[in-house]
Formats: structure tokens, sequence, C-alpha cells
């Protein structure tokens, strides 16, 4: 998988206890892209892609992946329910040169995808907005890809609720709606707590529970939602 549209995020995050660098997002490039967007078939920005049983690419069995953009020129998304265990939110934090303040929240770091997974984002609740650098997804979802948010969570705020999001997941143009056809994915409708919560392990059956499909019952050759 490849995005055409994801190449606007430029944050640049490696692994603790690697050197980290966030690079700004370019603002400018980013609209030009989005103005030039004309989906053939109704955007699924916002939406949940959900992992079909039988998803031919181990790198996403079980997933559910939470989509930041998507139109003509391809898609983009992060996964939600694939923790970083080895990658402590504190340490990227210190190698970006951020010292983190007394009782500053832990954020989980998340594997976002397998396209350049030394770059980072934020997902986070919508409130919270960056001076630059911040795409408002939904209504209660938000991504930026600068240095800002990160320096207000080490500071102890920053938006309510955050995940930082390792790689990406990507298509081109076309893409995902050919994937979509062949039944790999269900779409459905994001919840705090599959973006946000902690408990990764529940959040593929959760998801799939948002569209009243049971995954003990779940055929690997059902249709979609």
């Amino acid at each position: 998988m490849e995005s055409h549209v994801a190449a606007t995020a430029a944050a640049t995050v490696a692994p603790a206890p690697r050197r980290a660098h966030l690079m700004p997002l370019r603002q400018s490039r980013h609209r030009r892209i989005i103005a030039a967007m004309e989906p053939t078939l109704p955007s699924l920005t916002g939406k949940l892609l959900i992992a079909m049983p039988a998803m031919g690419d181990p790198r996403f069995a079980r997933s559910v992946i939470y989509l930041v953009e998507h139109g003509a020129r391809g898609a983009m998304g992060l996964i939600v329910n694939r923790p970083r265990p080895e990658v402590r939110f504190p340490g990227v934090l210190e190698s970006l040169g951020l010292k983190p303040a007394p009782g500053m929240r832990d954020i989980r770091v998340h594997f976002g995808g397998p396209v350049e997974p030394q770059r980072g984002f934020v997902l986070h609740s919508a409130e919270y907005q960056a001076p630059q650098g911040t795409i408002n997804v939904s209504d209660g979802a938000a991504m930026t890809a600068t240095l800002d948010v990160l320096e207000r969570l080490a500071a102890g705020a920053g938006p309510r609720a955050a995940v930082l999001a390792l790689g990406y997941a990507g298509w081109g143009p076309g893409q995902l709606e050919g994937e979509i056809a062949r039944n790999d994915w269900l779409t459905g409708d994001p919840r705090p707590d599959i973006l946000f919560g902690r408990a990764d392990e529940f959040k593929w059956a959760a998801a799939l529970k948002t569209i009243g499909v049971d995954p003990v019952t779940l055929s690997a050759s059902g249709g979609r939602a």
C-alpha cells in the first residue's frame, strides 16, 4: 500500500532511544491536495476500516484503521489497535529534547501502519487545535503532525485524548475501493473508546459490534457494511 495523500503529513519520529525529529507539516501543500480530491464514491474520511478474517496481508490481520483522508488521489489511515509497548512516550519526548512535566499522562504509542514507520502522527480529540498542522477529520477526532502537540502533552496539557502513531497505512488512487469491493474490509463509524482507549486487544471485536456483526459468526466471505 502507498498513498499520495499521506505525504503531506510530515512529522518524523524515531522510536526511543533512537534519535527523533518532527518536521513541520506543509499546510499549503495539504490544502492544494485536498482541494484537488474528487472522490469516485462517497468519501470514507473519518470512518473505520475493519479487517475481514480472510485479510491476506498479515500486517493488517484483525486491524482497525481510522481513515484520516480518502479521495480520488488515494487514502491515508492510522491503525488504532496495534500498540508498540517497546516504545515509551517519555523516551520519545526526551529524544526530541522535551522534558516531561511531573504527572504527565503516559500517551500510548501505536504502530500506525507499514508506510514510513519513522514518521509520527498524533491522533487526538478535536477540541485541541495546534497553531498549524492540525487536520480536522471529524467532530470527535483530529490529527496533528507538528511538534506543538507534543510540547503541550509534555507539559501535561494538550488534547484531552491522544495516541502517537508511528507510520501509516496508505492507498493509491482506487486501491482502497478495490480492496473493499473484494471484501477485505468492512466500514463503520468510530467511537472514542476505539480510537483512544487502551483495550487494544478488544477493539477489533468492538468495531465489528458497532455495525451489528458478531465476530464469532463472521464469515470470511461475508459482505461489507
